[in-house]
């Protein structure tokens, strides 16, 4: 399934565009490019698109609006393509629903390998099996091998990438203080500027998900210049 997905390209640049879709055709994927908003909108319309790698910088739509207009109608892979000086951005991007971003300039290779994780996880909501790997907290299900987080009506929450990592990593963890470099250290071993702020990002967006009173939370608690706690329901103070 994976070798056969679409690919969208969004890249308003002829050299970069080219160069990336043939790069994925001879891995196998089916790739269409657009290289403006009004190509992408036409080309996601038409309901077969796996995964869409967005430029951020295009020349009639930013690509943060389109994020937006596809999270809207889609749960389909997104993965940003920013450059080293949009780092409010990137942040932006994660908190409306992008699943990674890869920054200019980047190697081929790491994209194709980050393309390869996100399809993986996006075709693994199959049944669990009964040998899986689950952590359950208060009802939730959060299956390490199938990558995904049910409720206890047994219904789907769907995680970003960077979401489940960093749920995994203070569920496996709890009762346990994890820092910011910890966490940031299991997102992936990617290399961060001291001033990121994705692992807030992130713990904002999750307790979105899986909090009662997400201002209230009681299963992941800020630990005020340290990081944060996983308690698994029971809130400490």
């Amino acid at each position: 399934m994976i070798e056969k997905a679409h690919i969208l390209v969004v890249e308003d640049e002829l050299t970069s565009r080219l160069t990336l879709a043939g790069y994925f055709e001879k891995e196998g994927y089916r790739i269409s490019t657009a290289e403006n908003g009004q190509q992408m909108r036409a080309a996601f319309e038409k309901g077969d698109i796996d995964l869409i790698m967005l430029d951020i910088r295009l020349p009639d739509e930013d690509g943060l609006t389109l994020l937006r207009d596809v999270r809207r109608a889609s749960d389909i892979g997104v993965i940003m393509v920013t450059s080293k000086s949009d780092d409010v951005d990137r942040i932006v991007a994660l908190e409306m629903g992008a699943d990674d971003y890869v920054i200019k300039p980047f190697n081929p290779r790491e994209l194709l390998a980050r393309t390869k994780n996100l399809l993986r996880r996006l075709n693994a909501a199959k049944p669990a099996k009964p040998e899986s790997r689950q952590l359950q907290f208060e009802g939730w299900t959060l299956d390490l091998d199938q990558r995904s987080l049910t409720n206890h009506d047994g219904q789907g929450v769907r995680l970003t990438r960077g979401e489940f990592e960093l749920l995994a990593a203070l569920v496996s963890n709890k009762g346990r203080v994890l820092t910011r470099d910890s966490l940031l250290d299991h997102l992936n071993h990617r290399d961060w500027d001291p001033t990121d702020r994705t692992v807030d990002v992130l713990v904002g967006r999750v307790r979105k998900k899986i909090e009662p009173d997400p201002k209230d939370p009681v299963f992941i608690i800020t630990v005020h210049g340290i990081g944060y706690l996983f308690t698994g329901g029971s809130k400490r103070h």
